[in-house]
């Protein structure tokens, strides 16, 4: 009868030959840097991604636990840390919102020792990403700071117009130019490289904003400023209305002065030259001009209600029975009377002798 704890020996034996075997194999990609550990000494550095002697596939191992793979992302990284409260030159507060990009460094030649590999030097002093990021975040804040402390904030705010922000060579990214250089180059102590292991890609500022607490007093100065001026344009343009009045008005005045002084001149000479005509006309037959007269009087003297006691000599009451034969002038001898007043004739006679009494009249 088969030994039960022989078989299953065995079957234990074929697990762990197979675990050892697949343990003894590793690959390299081409987004890492690998280094390989055996009881904690360093005997394999995998960042060679040059393509003539590129290390990127297939390696062998010995198995774990006696050989440890750290693989560590050589592609670039973005840092983005929160926003800081940090002091201009003139002393005003603000709030700096800024992100950095860095990845570790690439060897510059794999011949050199381990200690000396930027991978193996980003492992030893900080490990991992997240330790890497708080060491940044340090210094950043340290060198954004005392670069930002050498401007001042109507400077850094610089731009073209009130409806653009800033581009191209603007204050800000000059700081974050400065800044970058100042975290790259060593200046007598050791630089992110050559103590770290890694490098530093880029810095930009994102944002700068006032402080939460004086932001509503800053913008209701700011509004106070605008009003302000705004009231100036508003006075000006005032000033300017009543100007572009007061000129138009004297134009008017002048205007409708020579306009009247036209008409007046004009109108006179009218009625001159009418005049001229009416006497040209009058001259020629100066008896049709007394008959027109006595018309004329007639007509400023009767209306409806007229009332008038004629003597039978007088020469208006001729030119009523005998026509324009008898023409007077003289209205002198016409009585007359209120009107509605009705008159009476003697008998046998066309003349109007003496008034009839109104209910009204008093004697």
């Amino acid at each position: 009868m088969a030994n039960p704890l022989g078989g299953l020996l065995r079957w234990a034996l074929i697990a762990v030959l197979i675990t050892a075997a697949f343990s003894s194999v590793h690959f390299v990609d081409e987004t890492e840097l690998v280094i390989v550990e055996r009881l904690g000494v360093i005997v394999a550095v995998y960042d060679n991604v040059s393509p003539e002697q590129s290390d990127r596939g297939l390696h062998f191992k010995l198995p774990w636990p006696i050989s440890a793979v750290r693989r560590f992302d050589r592609r670039q990284l973005l840092f983005d840390p929160p926003a800081r409260e940090m002091f201009t030159r003139d002393r005003k507060n603000v709030t700096v919102s800024s992100f950095l990009t860095w990845r570790i460094a690439e060897a510059e030649a794999t011949d050199s020792s381990f200690d000396e590999r930027p991978v193996v030097k980003f492992y030893r002093r900080l490990g991992s990403r997240a330790t890497a990021e708080a060491r940044l975040d340090a210094r950043v804040r340290a060198a954004l700071s005392a670069e930002l402390g050498q401007s001042d904030l109507n400077t850094l705010l610089q731009v073209d117009g009130s409806d653009q922000g800033p581009r191209g060579a603007s204050p800000l990214s000059d700081v974050a130019r400065r800044t970058l250089l100042a975290l790259s180059v060593s200046n007598g102590q050791e630089s992110p490289t050559e103590s770290l292991g890694i490098e530093l890609v880029d810095l930009r500022i994102r944002r700068i904003n006032l402080p939460e607490g004086n932001r509503i007093a800053v913008y209701e100065r700011m509004r106070t400023e605008r009003m302000r001026i705004a009231e100036r344009y508003r006075s000006a343009g005032s000033a300017e209305r009543a100007r572009i009045e007061s000129q138009a008005k004297r134009q008017s005045d002048e205007l409708l002065a020579r306009a009247d002084a036209d008409a007046e001149r004009i109108r006179g000479e009218g009625e001159a030259e009418a005049l001229a005509i009416l006497n040209e006309a009058h001259a020629l037959d100066p008896k049709l001009y007394e008959y027109q007269r006595t018309l004329s009087a007639y007509t400023q003297i009767l209306n409806r209600q007229t009332t008038l006691v004629l003597s039978a000599g007088s020469r208006l009451f001729r030119v009523l029975r005998e026509g324009p034969a008898s023409v007077v002038t003289d209205p002198a001898d016409a009585v007359i009377l209120p009107p509605a007043v009705p008159l009476e004739t003697a008998p046998g006679s066309d003349l109007p002798t003496t008034p009839v009494k109104s209910p009204e009249t008093t004697p």
